[in-house]
């Protein structure tokens, strides 16, 4: 029971529908694309804080649409039940408002911030994970291919946002982030198997009875993962620094793929989360120090 103040709880409430460790992520993955479009000797601080603020509006404004709309699947979940809409310590209008809200206060922002290729990118993003993907999870298992390519958006917009324009190194984030949730998103939907077959979702792991295609394909798309994780510094987008730390990090994470692969179990599903939990940061961190370091190689203008 909550001891909070009705305001202080309302707050933590709308807090929590923005879905705050993954809009965290969004914007540290959509500044590394910013970066990395950015020559290295050059920082516009104002149209990076446009970027990143408009984009981490837009995710949060579509988590809480995605809360508006999964309120009576999150009720069936235990994990899930104690959320603002499905506890019933918010009102579904609220939430639709809110989202609302946030969404349309980060596309303004990217519109006239950054660009408006940007706004229209994060647009279609919004509504690809909205009124696509989301509705998509209640009918079939290929939801979580569609639902990675919302998930692969953010840097891919900071790359426009500082670019103004689509170009290889956008792609290549883009393709890095789609291949990485899955594994990831395999090992969740292993660990939290029973929790989404209440709700009535089809995802792999519920039809997949002796998790046989799970574990096969979080280790394909894990091999995958790596050689594209490997490209930037074959076409002159990273240095050493980017290379070595796609290889040593792409390497631990296929080595957990295996051993999930292998043995599926609780201890295998949370070891080869954890490390895409890990791997993600890492890669872009170095990929973002070897570029601001100027080792890429990379010519401007």
């Amino acid at each position: 029971m909550r001891s909070a103040s009705p305001g202080a709880s309302l707050l933590s409430d709308l807090l929590e529908l923005t879905k705050p460790r993954i809009t965290a992520l969004v914007a540290t993955t959509c500044a590394a694309g910013f970066l990395l479009a950015t020559p290295a000797g050059e920082l516009p601080w104002t149209a990076l804080a446009a970027t990143v603020l408009g984009t981490a509006l837009v995710c949060a404004g579509s988590a809480a649409l995605n809360h508006h709309a999964e309120r009576d699947v999150d009720a069936r979940m235990r994990r899930t039940a104690n959320r603002p809409l499905p506890a019933g310590r918010l009102e579904p209008d609220t939430a639709l408002l809110w989202g609302a809200l946030l969404a349309g206060a980060g596309l303004l922002v990217l519109a006239l911030g950054a660009n408006p290729l940007t706004a229209l990118l994060a647009a279609a993003t919004l509504v690809c994970y909205v009124w696509i993907y989301t509705p998509l999870k209640r009918r079939t298992a290929l939801a979580t291919l569609v639902g990675a390519i919302p998930g692969a958006a953010p840097p891919l917009l900071g790359w426009t946002g500082a670019a103004g324009e689509i170009e290889l190194g956008a792609w290549l984030l883009f393709a890095l982030l789609f291949l990485w949730q899955l594994p990831h998103f395999l090992a969740i939907a292993w660990l939290y198997h029973d929790d989404y077959r209440a709700a009535g979702l089809h995802l792999l792991t519920i039809d997949d009875p002796d998790y046989g295609r799970t574990t096969r394909q979080a280790v394909l798309y894990t091999v995958a993962l790596l050689p594209v994780s490997l490209a930037p510094a074959s076409v002159g987008l990273g240095g050493p620094l980017q290379l070595a730390g796609a290889l040593v990090c792409g390497l631990a994470f296929l080595a957990a793929a295996l051993a999930f692969g292998r043995r599926p179990s609780r201890p295998s599903a949370r070891r080869l989360l954890l490390a895409s939990v890990a791997y993600l940061p890492a890669v872009l961190a170095a990929w973002v120090v070897d570029h601001r370091l100027g080792l890429d190689g990379v010519r401007f203008g």
